[in-house]
């Protein structure tokens, strides 16, 4: 029989163990301190922060919330998304998207609400950096400017600027009709994409998140979609619904070991 002393203990360490979570709206707790309005502004005012959970407030946005942050020679990166394996579903509807969910640390989404509050200030611009990395020992990245989404009468509308990087411009897509930019968040349960329908081959479609997997900025259906299922090694290449940046890997569909999506202000 248990120790009723040990109770207490253990309750501690349960709330302890929630406490990483992007969407603890079950939990009671302590309001939040912000120790700056992003990762760029914490790192710009103590240089040698590491990479780890912050507490933030961005500009006109009334709740900290928490994030991890990737402290870099270049400056602070604020994560709004990291795969790194299959512990978490990304199949998730339009409420899900909205508020996030995963562990800060390992496979999560930080919420589309949280990221619009990142990037709606009209006194600032931001970068968006996107890592990936595949089965074989390969990375590459894409880096986007003047990153912003909209609010979300908009759908959350995907605005990105010029590209650089190495891994491709998937988000303008490999072939016409497949660019993503400018265009709504789409879930299985809002579809907010270009296709009424799109024709691949023979077979058409007016719905992206249902054949490709989780909430995306579809268009038609468009070369990135990073929210697919997660396939393990050897099982990884021929997936329609995998974790895709067309792009970099192909010309198979090929879904991808590893995700990560920043940003940082300038």
């Amino acid at each position: 029989m248990m120790d009723r002393k040990l109770l207490p203990v253990i309750g501690l360490l349960l709330l302890c163990s929630l406490t990483d979570q992007t969407n603890p709206h079950k939990m009671k707790q302590k309001a939040l301190t912000a120790q700056g309005q992003d990762c760029t502004a914490i790192k710009a005012s103590t240089p040698n922060a590491q990479s780890g959970i912050y507490i933030i407030q961005p500009r006109g946005d009334h709740k900290p919330f928490k994030v991890y942050c990737e402290m870099l020679t270049g400056g602070g990166w604020t994560v709004f998304q990291r795969r790194i394996g299959g512990e978490v579903s990304f199949d998730r509807k339009w409420a899900g998207y909205k508020q996030g969910f995963g562990y800060l640390k390992k496979d999560h989404w930080l919420g589309l609400a949280k990221v619009w509050a990142l990037t709606r200030s009209s006194g600032q611009t931001s970068v968006l950096r996107v890592d990936l990395w595949d089965f074989e020992g390969g990375a590459a990245s894409a880096e986007y400017s003047h990153f912003r989404i909209g609010e979300e009468q908009t759908a959350y509308k995907l605005s990105v600027g010029t590209y650089k990087g190495t891994a491709g411009d998937a988000i303008r897509g490999r072939y016409s009709g497949s660019d993503q930019n400018g265009f709504g968040f789409s879930t299985v349960d809002r579809d907010n994409d270009g296709c009424s329908p799109c024709i691949f081959g023979d077979i058409a479609t007016n719905d992206c998140a249902s054949s490709e997997g989780g909430g995306w900025w579809f268009s038609g259906c468009g070369s990135a979609s990073l929210h697919g299922a997660w396939h393990p090694a050897g099982d990884n290449i021929g997936w329609g619904s995998g974790v895709h940046w067309d792009t970099w890997k192909g010309p198979a569909p090929y879904s991808l070991r590893a995700t990560r999506m920043m940003v940082k202000s300038m």
